[in-house]
């Protein structure tokens, strides 16, 4: 292991940093050139980032190096040949159903472990962040943006769908019309409109937007990490639950965690 910035290094590859402080892990997208295009290379890194990550780690943020946080995928996927060793969009469209939905699936687990109840993901946002790099910054539990940030959804421009785990997060977020009106016409939501429908959780000066995500990292590691845990799992699990199995679910929670402080737990 090597040290960068005080950090530990965990892996720099295919366009993915992973590094680790403390209880802060901190994903880097390393390809400003290409304003730092997405590949089935890099979500495979970005799924190892995931199953790398040590057991101290409590929060993780994910950034963009470069003007951009990421404008997608990589024009490469959209040409005859594809990328080298993966399968072209036509390889994918000639192949089973099942053989299909296992190469979506694949590619779909570098978007889903960000929401794990052991741990808040917070996304840094500036610049671009275009399908799947809107999609991606959808992923994480928590959103910061530069006020130059612009989201969009363009999937449905190319003729496909979003289908990086960005649309459950997105109705969630901003509720069903509003989350219509941005995928099928593929407009940009710019930062005033993302923290006003909640998109954003805070919108900063591109100048600030690092200090501000490391205070929020700092403000959610006050708190014992097994309240937060709890808090947060208690609270995904509101749009499935009534309100009367939240209430349920509610005092099941509490339960755990005043066995826990009594030193009673498991």
């Amino acid at each position: 292991m090597t040290t960068l910035d005080d950090s530990e290094l965990v892996f720099d590859k295919d366009g993915v940093r992973l590094t680790v402080e403390g209880a802060v892990a901190t994903v880097t997208l390393t390809n400003p050139a290409k304003r730092n295009a997405q590949s089935p290379a890099l979500w495979r890194a970005l799924t190892e980032a995931g199953r790398s990550l040590p057991g101290s780690v409590r929060v993780v943020i994910l950034r963009g190096e470069g003007k951009s946080f990421s404008a997608g995928l990589d024009r490469q996927a959209f040409t005859p040949e594809g990328f080298d060793g993966e399968p072209s969009f036509l390889d994918m469209a000639r192949g089973s159903d099942a053989d299909l939905d296992a190469v979506i699936a694949e590619y779909q687990e570098a978007f889903t472990w960000w929401r794990r109840g052991d741990l808040v993901s917070i996304a840094a946002v500036q610049g671009h962040a275009i399908g799947a790099g809107f999609q991606l910054a959808l992923a994480c539990d928590l959103r910061v943006v530069a006020e130059d940030v612009q989201f969009a959804m363009r999937e449905t421009s190319l003729g496909l769908v979003p289908d990086l785990t960005g649309t459950h997060p997105l109705v969630s977020l901003v509720g069903y019309a509003r989350a219509l009106e941005i995928c099928a016409t593929g407009r940009f939501v710019h930062a005033d409109e993302a923290e006003r429908t909640g998109l954003a959780n805070l919108a900063v000066p591109a100048d600030q937007l690092d200090a501000a995500v490391r205070d929020l990292a700092a403000a959610l590691l006050a708190a014992p990490r097994d309240a937060v845990n709890e808090t947060k799992v208690l609270l995904q699990g509101v749009s499935g639950r009534s309100y009367e199995e939240q209430r349920v679910a509610e005092r099941a929670a509490q339960g755990r965690r005043l066995r826990d402080l009594a030193g009673l737990g498991d």
